[in-house]
């Protein structure tokens, strides 16, 4: 991680616990964070999450059942940067997310990003992950 990402990072962790201690939730911090960090919504509950990319792959691979085969941080990244750059997230990784940072699927997602998905999919991202 660069420095500039790193301090991004630990004030965005700094934040989000007294965001947290004073009730409130990922998805309003996410928002809250959004103010002064242009970043994805995927990236933005990662951090009001308070959790390093390490830290959600390996919440990921406990949840998921697997190992490194099923994600690495580079493609953690790619996500975060789509559709800038990077991968489009799949349906299943988008869920497994959700649960990790405490949202629902959907909250992970710009309304135009939502839309690349198929219909049956963007339903299922509308509901509890």
């Amino acid at each position: 991680m660069s420095g500039t990402g790193y301090q991004t990072l630990l004030d965005c962790r700094r934040r989000s616990r007294y965001l947290r201690q004073h009730g409130f939730t990922t998805d309003q911090i996410a928002v809250i964070l959004a103010l002064d960090h242009p970043a994805t919504p995927l990236r933005l509950h990662r951090y009001a999450a308070g959790l390093t990319a390490t830290q959600t792959v390996e919440a990921f691979h406990r949840l998921a059942g697997t190992t490194g085969a099923g994600l690495r941080e580079s493609r953690l990244y790619d996500y975060e940067n789509w559709p800038q750059a990077g991968r489009r997230p799949s349906l299943p990784t988008l869920q497994l997310l959700a649960r990790i940072y405490g949202t629902r699927p959907v909250q992970l997602l710009t309304a135009e990003t939502l839309a690349d998905y198929p219909a049956r999919d963007q339903r299922a991202l509308s509901t509890k992950g």
